[in-house]
């Protein structure tokens, strides 16, 4: 460290941005916004459903469950979306890295982050509105730790074969076509890792591509799961334990996947860390 500069919270500030350049590229853009959509998604039912545990028989007013319906669709429709960004970013950077920084460039990336929470969010806007419409009879308990659209037509009085058919059809278009197109580009990026001449960069890029093949396989596994199978298939048990792959084990998963594993966050991490302790010293 200079001895002749003083250490400040100006140069701290500095220090850190330097020691996170290596990390301002698309793919570390993308993660950031993937980690925002899991503290989103754990944030908006978790506090409600320890709350619950703690002290059953806590009403959910309809606003409330509709807020929560709309706010957990969104994340998850968003994550869905950006996870196929994401294997968009891998595939430009493994099979066409000279176009690298024209097909991602800053203005790309921004416009698809905001592509993928406007169409998430339009997407969760429609199944709320609709649902909370429904006429419900009888018993309003919902078996679910959280306002759940399946759970929700089970207890309608009104004929939903139709829009249970809407659902399979949107899940469809929404989870198994980015999952068939994320693994169909999967198939040519590992075709192209053995051309690689560098065994340094053939170690990264698979360390990389089965990072995220396995948050998709966790995430889009018990999306497909949920959503595209009759209504009449479901049953209690499944329809609890589903959503806990995609709320709560993925979002806590996904910081080990990613970010542990990776040897420039670790490198980072590491250097602000020890430039953080100097700091204090200091």
């Amino acid at each position: 460290m200079d001895k002749t500069r003083p250490w400040n919270l100006h140069t701290c500030n500095t220090e850190i941005s330097k020691v996170d350049s290596s990390l301002h590229t698309p793919m570390y853009f993308f993660l950031s916004q993937l980690a925002f959509m899991d503290i989103c998604q754990a944030l908006i039912v978790v506090p409600k459903m320890s709350a619950d545990f703690l002290t059953p028989g806590n009403p959910t007013s309809p606003v409330g469950c509709g807020f929560q319906i709309f706010l957990s669709l969104t994340t998850g429709g968003a994550e869905c979306l950006l996870l196929a960004v994401m294997d968009y970013d891998r595939y430009v950077a493994i099979c066409n890295p000279l176009q690298y920084p024209i097909l991602l460039s800053r203005r790309v990336c921004l416009g698809l982050a905001a592509g993928v929470w406007v169409g998430a969010a339009a997407h969760s806007l429609m199944h709320s509105v609709y649902t909370m419409h429904l006429p419900y009879c009888g018993s309003k308990d919902i078996d679910q730790f959280f306002c759940e659209i399946q759970s929700l037509l089970k207890l309608s009085c009104s004929d939903t074969s139709q829009y249970e058919t809407l659902v399979i059809v949107i899940a469809i278009v929404v989870l198994l076509m980015p999952a068939s197109i994320i693994l169909a580009s999967y198939t040519r990026i590992l075709s192209m890792v053995p051309r690689m001449k560098s065994t340094k960069g053939k170690q990264k890029a698979l360390a990389t591509c089965s990072s995220h093949l396995t948050v998709v396989g966790l995430f889009y596994g018990s999306g497909i799961f949920m959503y595209m199978r009759p209504n009449d298939s479901h049953s209690p048990e499944q329809d609890k334990i589903a959503p806990v792959f995609y709320i709560i084990v993925t979002p806590v998963l996904n910081p080990l996947i990613y970010s542990l594993r990776n040897r420039d966050v670790l490198g980072a991490l590491r250097k602000l860390v020890g430039k953080y302790r100097v700091f204090q010293q200091n």
